[in-house]
């Protein structure tokens, strides 16, 4: 009898070890796509001819609609099941990234990324609850909690690796053919080893707030990105801002007046919530400053191949699990006052001496070492700020917390795209108008050598095949360096802007959070 129980005891421990790889999974394919695309962009945009607000959509357009939606999947797998839930989720991800794959035009591929995202928001959620179910017991749990950290850190430092490999060997839509495999595989193993759980009692689906909620993130990011073509004056963009700032205050008031409300505004206004929170979106923010200008940078300006960048980023990415397996030791022990505070300051330290190597001639070596740097303060950083925001509310609402800081993240993302990449294309356009007037060239056609420009159509390699430089070699040669120049001084105004926030999190994290002997 003793021996059938063991036996019975070994196999359940093996299915939950399973499933948990499942879940894991799940969550590793959906924060990986945050970042996956950022080196792959180059390439999109040579493809597509996507100028620079096309490629802030096409990795916007993924998170929007995950930052939009997450806190609703979380109380659709409550009413649904959770298992249920995040396998359609899961499938349409997967229905997603086959659009994205065969798409032939950067609106298609836009279209592809949210159908993604919609998914991801769907799918995500679960993975936290379901742990929960899946380990009753605070030991086991904990431990499968930390798992979980390890998993959401590692995916987002591996995505620029993963996708450098990927676009070299292949082209930019080996990174959907990847999520699609990937994506099936994950599916497979959950269906056969995710038990279904669900809390339906009590609960409902909180339609204002999702609306709400959904129409304020939707609205303040098109009207950044969009503004940089329309002008920020233009009236519907304007309208925009209005919308976000209104849809804003209606969801603070449909929350504060909801019997069941998406995001419980009396648990994340607690300062040891809030404040991580907080952090957390800045962490995304810098990371995204990163990830995003820095790889395209490489990739159009100093040339550098998906494989180069992929080695580039490598370091980064090792440094952020390094930094993260010693961030859970020091923060189960000391708590994550520290850990978070020291993560900002250093990342901040290094994207200031990223901004400081970066050039057309840069060393591969010498901006290792500065994404590295990078990449051991987000390490920090991001594992204090989840055990933060977890250790600060009950058991019973850390499935909504842990979707509260995923949120923070996701719109720390969206809006680092939205607004630097406004900055970024805003130096690029203005610069090089400036110089084709100095040239003496007629508005029409500096109207037409912008948008070559800016969309990837033209190079000085491509410079035979492209009927406007012939015979005007020495002309166009000086406007790439114009262009060239300005995306330098655009990035450079990214960076700072992305470091000196990274800081001010720095000082906010010592100053605000209490060290955890007070904690008691």
């Amino acid at each position: 009898m003793r021996g059938q129980l063991a036996r019975v005891a070994r196999a359940d421990r093996a299915r939950s070890r399973l499933a948990l790889t499942a879940i894991c999974s799940v969550l590793f394919l959906t924060f990986l796509d945050n970042t996956i695309v950022s080196v792959a962009l180059a390439n999109i945009q040579t493809s597509l001819h996507a100028g620079v607000t096309g490629l802030q959509w096409i990795v916007d357009g993924y998170m929007v609609a995950f930052a939009g939606l997450m806190l609703a999947g979380g109380t659709l797998g409550d009413l649904l099941g959770r298992r249920r839930v995040m396998l359609g989720g899961v499938a349409i991800f997967c229905g997603g990234g086959i659009i994205a794959a065969t798409a032939g035009s950067s609106s298609a591929l836009i279209a592809g990324r949210v159908v993604m995202g919609v998914g991801a928001a769907a799918c995500e959620p679960g993975t936290l609850s379901l742990i929960r179910q899946l380990y009753p017991d605070a030991r086991p749990r904990a431990r499968a909690l930390g798992v979980w950290t390890a998993v959401s850190g590692v995916s987002l430092a591996a995505g620029p690796v993963l996708g450098g490999v990927l676009v070299d060997t292949w082209s930019w839509r080996a990174v959907f053919w990847f999520n699609v495999i990937f994506g099936f595989a994950a599916f497979a193993v959950a269906a056969l080893t995710v038990r279904e759980s669900a809390d339906p009692h009590g609960r409902t689906l909180d339609i204002p707030g999702l609306i709400t909620g959904a129409l304020a993130v939707v609205s303040v990011t098109f009207a950044i990105i969009e503004g940089e073509s329309y002008g920020y004056r233009t009236i519907w963009v304007l309208a925009l801002f209005v919308v976000a700032g209104l849809s804003s205050a209606l969801f603070v008031r449909c929350e504060r007046r909801s019997s069941d409300p998406m995001l419980d505004l009396s648990v994340i206004s607690r300062v040891q919530v809030a404040i991580p929170l907080i952090v957390g979106f800045v962490t995304s923010f810098g990371l995204f400053a990163v990830f995003f200008f820095v790889a395209l940078y490489l990739q159009v300006i100093v040339g550098r191949s998906g494989a180069d960048i992929a080695l580039q980023f490598a370091a980064m990415s090792v440094a952020m699990v390094v930094a993260g397996i010693a961030a859970g030791s020091w923060t189960a022990a000391r708590g994550p006052r520290l850990p978070m505070a020291l993560g900002c300051g250093i990342a901040a330290a290094g994207i200031f001496a990223v901004d400081a190597q970066i050039g057309p001639t840069v060393g591969a070596a010498q901006l290792a070492v500065s994404l590295a740097i990078v990449g051991v303060g987000l390490g920090f950083a991001l594992v204090a700020v989840t055990t933060s925001v977890l250790e600060s509310v009950t058991p019973e609402r850390s499935g909504m917390a842990a979707s509260a800081l995923n949120t923070s993240r996701e719109l720390g993302g969206v809006l680092a795209v939205a607004i630097l990449g406004a900055v970024v294309n805003g130096r690029l356009v203005s610069h090089l108008n400036d110089r084709l007037g100095g040239l003496g060239l007629p508005a029409e056609l500096r109207s037409t050598i912008v948008d070559t420009v800016t969309t990837g159509r033209y190079s000085l390699s491509s410079s035979a095949e492209n009927p406007l430089v012939q015979g005007n070699l020495s002309v166009f040669t000086k406007i790439i360096g114009a262009a060239e120049a300005a995306f330098g001084d655009g990035l450079h105004v990214a960076l700072i802007v992305a470091g000196v926030i990274l800081t001010a999190a720095a000082i906010l994290a010592l100053l605000g959070v209490r060290p955890r002997e007070q904690n008691a």
